[in-house]
This record gives structure tokens, C-alpha cells and sequence, in this order.
């Protein structure tokens, strides 16, 4: 299609009380090739044209009857179109002060009746390229923005990915079930609501809380599935698990990233200080990290394991209130309080399977 042919195809809305006058410009723009040419002789009618297909040019008579030319532009410009079509004043008020108000009302040219034929379709012409320019840059740009949201989504989607794998592979490597980051996981995710973390802040924090131990990974097996008290020596290769997670989760900076390395270094800080690897007390320990160690140390008691019986309820609570003020957040431990339901709900939906129940699976 030729500019030419783009422009005569243009919607344009004649807005006239006079039918005289609606007749006259119809004609003048016919025969210049125009054919989306909507006649309005009430301009109470022009709003509900303008929603029901945007125009890309209005002509507006000032003095109607019901509400008069600036009515319909302010009444036009409360709509909060981010692409407004341009509006051109075509009215007998030739008086200075009319123009100056017309354009501060939004129309973007003005022409005094009676008007030279030439001039009234030149001024059109030139309105119409200029407003269709804009267009095509905003659809373009609308166009460039879709494809890059599109393409964030399927990078974050990738970054899920990679998280959600390396998540199983330190589960395998520490030979825990992936229902215990599940439900550790879920538990932050209450705990920071109870908090007041927004709802993209938990689902964050649900995708990068299961990479709390990633870095178990480069501990060797003779620690890390030893069944007995670790040495002193041991330990401290232990403790070196927090480390290594954050720099395996270094080189991407995006927010799922950044959060998952600042778990992985700070979950098993203690609020008194007697944590590792840093040794950092109270408020100096990131939220997110206070919050994960108190997730994931629930769910180790009262979890069982190869080495170990599951804690009862009671007994697991208690613990944690005795540890308010030492290793946990004392405002934390208020909130586990105050979420313990739907902590125990979580729990009782994403129960292990005991060994019968995975032998009749296979």
C-alpha cells in the first residue's frame, strides 16, 4: 500500500452541528480520495465513536449546541489515550483567544471559516502523516517490547530450569528428598508473607530457597555421608558448603540469582553470631537467609532420616522458640508461631513416602 493510498484509507471524524457544513467537508475530502469519513452532527455522539474505533484525524467544529468543542476535547483527553489522534479546529470564532485556547485544549492545528479548500486539505495531510508516523514507531515499539518480554520469560523460565536441576542434583548428592526443599521452600515462602513480602518477592524466594545446599556438592563423601559426629576438622569442611554454593551461583545477575547465592552463603548464620561462614549477628544476616534457616531446620527435625528419627511437633516448636534470640530471628520465631497451621498443612500435604510406599511405586 502506497502513503498515498494509507492516507485516504485514514478514519476521519467530521464533527459539525451544521449539516451544511458535515456535507461540504465530506465532499472536499471524497474527492481528494478519502473514504473512512465518519459524520457526527451531535457531539455527544463523539465519544462513544472514538471508543468504539479510534479515528486517526478529527475535525472539530467549536460553537455546537449540548457541548461545544472544548467539551469534546477535554471529554476526548480524559480518556488518557497514550496515542491521541491529532484534532484540527474548524470553527467561524477567528479571534486570537479562540485559537490559543484551542490548542492549549489539545488540538494540534486551528482554521478560520470559510477556509481555502487547498489549505484545509494540506493541513489534513500533513497531520495525518505526522500522526501515522507516530503510530507506526509505537506499534513498533509495543511490537520490540512484546518480543523482549517474551524472550525474558523464556530466559527466566531457563534460569528455573537450571535452578530446579542443580536443586535436585544436591539432593541426590546428600541423599535427601526432593519433598524436603519442597516443603522448606514453602515454608519461607509463608514465613516471608507473614512478613509483608510482596507476592513476586515469595515466588522469588520459593524458586531460590531450594539452592540452600547446592554447595554440598563439593564436599567429599567421606564428610558429607558420613553416618557419625563429624571432627572438628571435618566440620569445617563441612561449613565450607555455604561458600561454595554462593560461588556456583555466581556469573548471573538476575534477581532469582542474586537471592539464591544470598541463601546460599547466609542460611546458616545465627542470630548471636555463632554461625558460619562469616560469623554475622542479628539484622547484619540478610531476611532471606534468617528466613530459610528457620524453614530448613524445621523441616530437618521433624523429617526422618537414615541417621535419624523425625522430632515430634511439640518437640520440634520448642526447640525453635529455645532458639529464639540465639540462632533465630526472635521476630521470626513470632511469625512460626503465628503460621504454625498452615506450616503444618504444608507438611501434612507433601508427606515422604516410607519405603514400602516408593518399593510398590517402582
Amino acid at each position: 500500500m502506497t502513503q498515498t493510498e494509507t492516507l485516504t484509507t485514514s478514519r476521519v471524524l467530521l464533527v459539525d452541528d451544521e449539516p451544511a457544513n458535515l456535507k461540504l467537508l465530506r465532499k472536499m475530502l471524497s474527492a481528494e480520495g478519502y473514504t473512512q469519513l465518519v459524520e457526527i452532527q451531535d457531539p455527544r455522539e463523539v465519544l462513544p465513536a472514538y471508543q468504539q474505533q479510534r479515528p486517526d484525524l478529527i475535525l472539530l467544529d467549536l460553537n455546537m449546541p449540548h457541548m461545544d468543542g472544548y467539551a469534546v476535547m477535554e471529554a476526548l483527553k480524559a480518556l488518557d489515550d497514550p496515542l491521541m489522534p491529532p484534532i484540527l479546529v474548524l470553527t467561524a470564532q477567528y479571534q486570537r483567544e479562540y485559537m490559543l485556547r484551542a490548542l492549549a485544549g489539545g488540538a494540534r492545528d486551528f482554521l478560520s471559516k470559510p477556509f481555502d479548500r487547498h489549505e484545509l486539505l494540506m493541513r489534513a495531510r500533513n497531520l495525518l502523516e505526522v500522526y501515522l508516523a507516530h503510530r507506526l514507531m509505537y506499534d513498533q515499539r509495543a511490537l520490540l517490547e512484546q518480543k523482549v518480554a517474551e524472550r525474558t520469560q523464556e530466559l527466566n523460565a531457563t534460569r528455573l530450569q537450571v535452578i530446579h536441576r542443580l536443586g535436585r542434583a544436591a539432593e541426590f548428592r546428600d541423599n535427601e528428598t526432593g519433598l524436603h526443599v519442597v516443603r522448606m521452600s514453602r515454608y519461607a515462602v509463608v514465613l516471608a508473607r507473614s512478613l509483608g513480602w510482596s507476592e513476586a518477592e515469595c515466588e522469588l524466594l520459593l524458586n531460590a530457597s531450594p539452592m540452600h545446599d547446592l554447595g554440598k556438592i563439593g564436599i567429599p563423601d567421606h564428610i558429607l555421608l558420613k553416618p557419625g559426629k563429624l571432627t572438628p576438622d571435618e566440620y569445617r569442611i563441612m561449613q565450607e558448603h555455604a561458600r561454595i554454593g554462593a560461588a556456583l551461583l555466581e556469573g548471573d545477575d538476575s534477581p532469582l540469582f542474586r537471592l539464591a547465592r544470598e541463601i546460599a552463603v547466609s542460611h546458616h548464620e545465627k542470630w548471636d553470631g555463632s554461625g558460619y561462614p562469616k560469623g554475622l549477628a542479628g539484622e547484619a544476616i540478610p531476611l532471606s537467609g534468617r528466613i530459610t534457616a528457620l524453614a530448613d531446620v524445621f523441616d530437618a527435625l521433624t523429617s526422618s532420616r537414615p541417621y535419624k528419627k523425625a522430632w515430634a511437633i511439640e518437640d520440634a516448636l520448642n526447640f525453635v522458640k529455645d532458639q529464639s534470640g540465639r540462632h533465630f530471628d526472635p521476630e521470626l520465631v513470632q511469625h512460626f508461631e503465628h503460621c504454625l497451621p498452615e506450616l503444618l498443612a504444608i507438611m501434612q500435604t507433601h508427606q515422604d513416602k516410607s519405603a514400602e510406599e516408593l518399593t510398590d511405586a517402582s
